[in-house]
């Protein structure tokens, strides 16, 4: 039922928005009562917290996968978070959706977990730019943290408009994602 309860929240917070919907709401779609939910979640908030907390660390666990697989170069790893990020918007785009939306409705000891394991998948790019830095393969003139934000800003911002079934199907927004960070706009002739 705890399952059920998420996955309705997500499909009504997607719709109406988290302030606008209600425990009695998702409870009233489910057809269970109000103690069906607060056997499950303390709060609506609550609710909001675990999807959140599932989300990121979700991601932060795929990520570290990735960075642990040493066949792969610090080159190949960013484009394998990047696809991640794509990916991941596809497959869960309802949660994605929520969890750029409505984090201002999280109580700030929830806002503090959530950037705490934020800022860590952040710095773990960091990680590979740094090491691929050391290892020669990207430049070392730019800031690795802001070679991050500018690679989670550029993924991130496409829940708001990529469309999978769309002119560009995901592999090739990896592909242009990634030649952008990785060798820019400029002809090398130029």
């Amino acid at each position: 039922m705890k399952e059920k309860i998420i996955e309705k929240a997500i499909e009504l917070f997607e719709k109406k928005g988290f302030s606008t919907t209600s425990i009695q709401d998702i409870v009233d779609e489910l057809g269970v009562t109000k103690g069906s939910f607060y056997y499950y979640f303390s709060s609506k908030e609550q609710l909001l917290m675990d999807i959140y907390n599932e989300y990121i660390t979700n991601l932060l666990d795929r990520q570290t996968k990735i960075i642990a697989n040493k066949t792969l170069s610090p080159k190949e790893q960013l484009i394998e978070i990047i696809r991640l990020l794509i990916d991941d918007l596809i497959e869960n785009g309802p949660r994605a959706r929520i969890y750029f939306r409505e984090m201002r409705h999280l109580s700030e000891n929830h806002i503090n977990t959530i950037k705490k394991i934020r800022k860590q998948f952040r710095k773990n790019i960091e990680m590979v730019i740094r090491t691929g830095e050391e290892q020669g393969v990207f430049k070392n003139q730019l800031p690795a943290d802001i070679l991050a934000f500018a690679l989670l800003g550029l993924t991130n911002w496409s829940y708001n408009w990529y469309t999978p079934a769309g002119e560009i199907p995901p592999d090739q927004l990896v592909k242009i994602y990634s030649e952008l960070l990785l060798t820019g706009l400029l002809d090398k002739d130029h």
